[in-house]
């Protein structure tokens, strides 16, 4: 007869085994804390790659995907629902996906070089320029309102030479930084460092990058043709004089996004801000 086979061993977790080698022996007791505290450590790391790079949890904080997704301000319970990071690995962000990406809840600037344009009118470090948390004050060039460090250093590069730079702050301070030049091509030619914190916003894809995009009537056209599905059978208003984007044909550069809310009432969205960078999407 043959004899009766061991039972295999079970293996001493790694972080044993690691103390061996360092020449510790923990008692039994020490053991099972150790060996507890692998499983949390593992299970944590695990849990913030699949939160990196697979999916996070979200819901949306205002009304403005309603009826597609209740916000914290509707009568009804908030919908929260995860995001997918993967899908976007694989093929581009196309009209009528709901997309999450990052957008400037906050713009503060960080530092201001000594002796520069900033410097000499008075700007200082930690003075914010632009916040939409929780309510929406812009920085203003001129007359012209902006939400985003990429749309201020691109209205800078815009500015034809000779204009005189006027930045009023969110809090109200107006500031005459000199006519512009060639050497001026954004806020850091200024002199100015900034700091940008974003949150994440869910928003309807309306078109992508070479397409031109224009709300009338409350219906949307890209490039001419009314566009049409029931992703988009809502209602889309461009009478607001804060609107600068898409109440006129607008085209939305390369690598970028327009997006709307489906709530258009109720949005904060592309009308206002301009266009999303493919960076900043997050996933769908």
């Amino acid at each position: 007869m043959w004899g009766k086979r061991k039972k295999k061993q079970k293996r001493p977790a790694f972080i044993i085994r690691l103390a061996w080698r360092c020449g510790w022996k923990p008692g039994r007791f020490m053991r099972e804390v150790l060996e507890w505290a692998e499983v949390i450590v593992v299970a944590g790391g695990l849990a913030v790659l699949i939160m990196t790079f697979i999916t996070v949890r979200m819901h949306v904080p205002t009304d403005s995907m309603w009826p597609t997704i209740n916000g914290d301000r509707n009568l009804l319970k908030a919908d929260s629902f995860f995001v997918d990071r993967i899908t976007y690995y694989f093929r581009d962000p196309k009209p009528g996906d709901i997309v999450v990406f990052r957008h400037p809840r906050l713009i503060r600037v960080r530092s201001v070089e000594e002796d520069s344009r900033a410097d000499r009118v008075g700007i200082e470090a930690g003075e914010i320029l632009a916040t939409t948390h929780p309510a929406t004050y812009p920085v203003y060039l001129g007359a012209l309102p902006i939400f985003t460090d990429t749309a201020l250093n691109q209205r800078i590069a815009a500015l034809p030479n000779g204009e005189q730079i006027v930045l009023t702050t969110a809090e109200g301070n107006r500031y005459m930084l000199g006519t512009k030049s060639d050497d001026i091509a954004s806020i850091e030619d200024l002199g100015i460092q900034l700091t940008v914190k974003n949150q994440m916003y869910v928003k309807r894809l309306i078109a992508v990058g070479g397409q031109t995009v224009q709300i009338e009537g409350e219906d949307i056209f890209i490039d001419g043709a009314r566009l049409e599905g029931e992703r988009f059978d809502q209602d889309y208003y461009s009478n607001d004089g804060r609107f600068q984007y898409g109440v006129e044909p607008t085209l939305v550069p390369e690598g970028h996004y327009f997006m709307l809310g489906d709530n258009s009432a109720d949005s904060f969205d592309s009308r206002f801000w301009g266009f999303v960078p493919d960076n900043d999407i997050v996933g769908v």
